[in-house]
């Protein structure tokens, strides 16, 4: 899925207000189209409509075949060309082809597995689900699949199996209100990511410096112990004090998050892995830190710095751990 939305919420809401409700996916598509494989749009019995799967152009033929496949029950793979003019209209430069599947609620996807599916984005889980179109077969999981978790990316199967990825939204925590962050926050939130901002200390945790971002006044493990590290969360450690800093380095060190990212100079980071071994925590463990934090760019100044530590996230969570 492109960011988190609530298709497969509002579906499930349709059809238990006895509107009745389809969920549409795209499958395959062209390179560079407006919209991703995996990318939804939910029907209701009444014609009403929530997300989309492409710029535009095929959505009014979906909803009639949404309507249809509520009245006979089974799912349909639906495909359109589309042509050199249609294309530029949505923004592309050339025509291509998109394949859409539709499901009907209740019917061919049940509604136990999209409640299911439902409870486990609410909690953060990840979760794919698998369809096999030749023979109707539905399987909704959170094991397997690891290359394309950590891609956010559906698709087929090389067995004709088609894999729908619903991740947990992108979260970054960042320890430390300074001016990297003030860079960082408003570039990781185009990137994709729900930001957090935690300092205790007063002048630093300031609204004036982050207008309307989410910000914590809090001792970093309280803030981390409240929000939750998860497999989609990055954590970055800004301060320089082990006072602020050490406490969720240690939460993160013993949860699941996938980047960590300490700011600091080698010499820095050498007495914290000091701190960290005499704590107990392994060398395995220390060495998931990103310390000195980012990607070697040359970074001159708190924006490139910000771009150098945004590059290493978006890498690690592409590419696995370096």
């Amino acid at each position: 899925m492109d960011r988190f939305d609530n298709i497969p919420e509002q579906a499930l809401d349709w059809h238990r207000a006895g509107k009745g409700a389809a969920l549409a996916t795209v499958v395959e598509t062209w390179g560079s189209a407006p919209r991703r494989v995996g990318a939804q749009l939910a029907v209701s019995g009444e014609g009403e409509i929530a997300g989309s799967v492409s710029g535009g152009c095929v959505e009014g033929a979906v909803v009639t075949e949404a309507l249809e496949a509520l009245e006979d029950g089974g799912h349909r793979m639906l495909e359109y060309g589309v042509s050199d003019g249609d294309a530029f209209a949505v923004g592309l430069a050339c025509g291509g082809r998109i394949r859409i599947l539709v499901e009907p609620v209740g019917q061919a996807l049940p509604e136990a597995m999209l409640a299911d599916l439902v409870a486990a984005r609410a909690a953060r889980q990840p979760r794919a689900y698998v369809i096999d179109p030749a023979t109707g077969s539905r399987d909704l999981t959170g094991a397997g699949f690891a290359d394309r978790f950590r891609m956010d990316r559906s698709g087929f199967e090389e067995d004709g199996r088609f894999v729908a990825i619903h991740n947990p939204p992108l979260r970054l925590i960042v320890v430390g209100a300074v001016h990297i962050a003030q860079a960082l926050v408003p570039m990781a939130r185009i990137a994709g990511f729900d930001p957090v901002l935690v300092d205790p200390r007063p002048a630093f945790a300031a609204a004036a410096r982050f207008p309307g971002e989410d910000i914590r006044e809090d001792w970093p493990d309280e803030a981390v112990a409240a929000l939750g590290l998860d497999q989609r969360t990055a954590l970055v450690l800004l301060t320089h004090d082990p006072k602020i800093d050490d406490p969720a380095l240690e939460a993160a060190l013993a949860a699941e998050v996938y980047y960590i990212g300490a700011l600091g100079s080698k010499r820095t980071h050498a007495k914290r892995v000091e701190r960290l071994t005499e704590r107990g925590f392994t060398e395995g463990q220390i060495a998931r830190i990103h310390g000195p934090i980012g990607l070697d760019i040359g970074a001159a100044g708190p924006a490139e710095i910000a771009v150098s530590i945004l590059s290493e996230m978006i890498a690690v969570l592409r590419k696995g751990q370096a």
